[in-house]
């Protein structure tokens, strides 16, 4: 290495990281196997920088990372392929206990290693600059002494993306460069650790600190571009840089009512799925976590759906983050004047390639491992729905449309009122196309809302009478062939006595009819109940576990038909069994095992806890008169 590599030996532990207080852990101390590959979901801790998320498993392993961007292919992927996928460990050397926590409102980890010979801690940020987002993608990662001495053992192999690629190394007067594909980088080191190991697809280190001692190792990566190597001081400052800024993004949260470290932590796992360099609000970071350990329901949740994005940005402006929310609506809506009314989109805005399968062993044994979504062909009703709730609440909210997107919006209300009366595959995207009661809801709810727009002049009402006769005879509809007297319940879709949990969601869109609305609810808890928890559908308990966000819509629902001892009572039993590890939570809960399932960190679990958390406060009347 040349002296600019070497830079950086002299680092001091800082008092001022030492003394800034962590976040509550949700468990004690515990004992990792360090031969381990494979552990629950709930155990792995995302990091991010607003454009790629990191997911750092118990054993100090990044175990999965899409390089530079979150749907870009893999450049560790032990999460799908744990016997020979890719990934970057750094770890005590030998057994260890660990316990880790976020610092206080920051996406910056700490993990407290503890061995027979001494304490240490590691923090884990993925950085930005003072100036917002890096040109690349830097992974810092600190360890000091806390007390004795301790030995870590760093060791980095970089993954094969499914045997389609062999990665290689290049050693040059300014480190040695890993290549894998079209992206290349280097791990940067401080002066007292030493490398032991440089070759094939490997690189491996080793270091011991001491108590106050502290050493550094960072992993820089871009895509087909050169590729810029700061100092190890440097990298070490942003550290602290990067959580003062996800701590004065938290701060300006508007929300202070109960449950507020929740709800900031929730606020905080959306602020990762935010892809900056657009506006896009991807899904998860994840793609073909198993619904059910070993089943074939695994797929790709790396783009942006409509849906989720149109909720996160309602969520964000409820709890004042109005950057973020205009960022992303405004991407909604360039989205559907450029490609129409999809169902989702890649997060810089084009068409969702193909799905199609990967070699890899899969999480678990669950395969198919899966890139792409054949969800990107179907057409769902609740696309009109959730973008006019989103414009409704954008607007009432003091904000203003533009001509540009008040068309959109008059064009999209067109299409409602044409479409409704057609199947379609439903908030739950299923391949048998249907009359969705929750679709017609969700179309009922789109009318319902141009209508108010219109006449508010948001948006031109030379429509607004077929407009209103449109959205009553949906609410008709609906109301002659989705209502079951036997089971005193709105039904999954004409002619089934099966439920449908989304159903729930009427309430917050403020669908008419209170009492069927308070019967059906109860029916849903009745058969899709778990405890705090609900399953999706009629019979989806023998394909996945119980579906976090719907408790959190539950909560929200209860609240608002006055059933609040109840709501407060399921939201507390659904932190318990869905924020667990760290607090972040991915899409499902197996309600036998406790662990989580699907694709994390889950955008819809998160934005649910919030409107359900902002609801208990007492918001929603307010929205909701504000909206009207």
């Amino acid at each position: 290495m040349n002296d600019r590599a070497q830079a950086g030996t002299d680092l001091t532990v800082d008092a001022r990281c030492n003394s800034r207080e962590a976040s509550s852990s949700r468990d004690g101390p515990v004992r990792i196997d360090p031969e381990g590959t494979e552990y629950p979901i709930q155990d792995y801790a995302p990091l991010g920088d607003g454009r790629s998320v990191v997911l750092v498993g118990p054993d100090g392993a990044v175990a999965w990372w899409c390089v530079p961007e979150m749907d870009s292919p893999p450049l560790f992927d032990r999460l799908l392929e744990p016997e020979n996928g890719g990934y970057f460990q750094v770890r005590p050397d030998g057994p260890f206990t660990m316990e880790r926590r976020y610092r206080t409102d920051s996406n910056v980890l700490e993990t407290i290693f503890t061995t027979a010979t001494g304490t240490a801690r590691v923090t884990e940020s993925l950085n930005s600059s003072r100036a917002g987002r890096l040109p690349w993608c830097e992974l810092a990662r600190r360890l000091e002494g806390v007390s004795g001495t301790v030995t870590f053992r760093i060791r980095a192999v970089f993954g094969t993306r499914g045997d389609t690629l062999s990665p290689w190394l290049q050693p040059t007067p300014n480190g040695c460069v890993f290549h894998v594909g079209p992206v290349l980088g280097v791990i940067r080191f401080s002066d007292n650790v030493h490398v032991i190991e440089e070759e094939d697809r490997t690189i491996a280190a080793t270091v011991t600190v001491e108590e106050g001692e502290r050493a550094v190792v960072a992993l820089l990566a871009g895509e087909d571009e050169p590729l810029g190597i700061p100092t190890i001081a440097e990298i070490d400052g942003r550290i602290d840089i990067s959580d003062d800024a996800w701590r004065l993004w938290a701060e300006g949260l508007g929300y202070d009512g109960p449950h507020r470290s929740e709800v900031r932590r929730s606020g905080l796992a959306l602020k990762l799925l935010l892809y900056s360099p657009s506006g896009a609000i991807a899904a998860a970071a994840t793609s073909s976590l198993p619904e059910r350990i070993g089943g074939p329901k695994n797929y790709d949740y790396r783009y942006a759906w409509i849906r989720d994005a149109g909720y996160t940005v309602n969520a964000f402006l409820r709890i004042g983050a109005m950057p973020e929310a205009k960022a992303a609506f405004s991407w909604l809506i360039a989205r559907l004047h450029e490609h129409g009314a999809q169902v989702f989109y890649t997060l810089r805005g084009g068409k969702v390639p193909e799905e199609t399968s990967l070699d890899l062993a899969g999480y678990r044994g669950s395969r198919p491992v899966r890139v792409g979504n054949a969800a990107a062909h179907q057409h769902q009703h609740g696309i009109y729905g959730d973008i006019f709730e989103t414009a409704t609440l954008f607007v009432a909210d003091g904000n203003i449309l533009d001509q540009k997107s008040a068309t959109v919006l008059a064009d999209l209300a067109d299409e409602c009122a044409d479409r409704w009366r057609q199947k379609d595959a439903g908030i739950w995207e299923l391949e048998v196309p249907q009359h969705y009661t929750m679709s017609k809801i969700s179309a009922w709810q789109a009318l319902a809302r141009a209508v108010e727009l219109a006449e508010a002049g948001h948006i031109a009402a030379t429509c607004v009478p077929r407009w209103s006769r449109e959205r009553d005879r949906i609410q008709a509809w609906i109301e002659e062939h989705c209502w079951s007297e036997a089971r005193q319940a709105y039904t999954f879709y004409p002619g089934t006595d099966r439920l449908d949990a989304s159903l729930i969601l009427a309430v917050r869109f403020g669908f008419d009819g209170r009492e069927r609305l308070s019967s059906t609810l109860d029916a849903i808890c009745g058969e899709l109940g778990r405890g705090p928890l609900l399953y999706r559908y009629s019979g989806a308990e023998r394909e996945e576990g119980a579906f976090i966000a719907c408790s959190f819509w539950l909560v929200e629902a209860l609240a608002e038909l006055g059933r609040q001892d109840e709501a407060e009572a399921i939201f507390a039993g659904t932190l318990r069994a869905a924020a667990r590890g760290v607090g972040v939570m991915s899409e499902m809960v197996d309600p036998e095992t406790g662990d989580h399932l699907g694709n994390t960190p889950q955008g819809l679990s998160h934005l649910a806890l919030l409107h359900a958390a902002c609801t208990l406060r007492g918001d929603r009347e307010r929205d909701l008169k504000a909206a009207r």
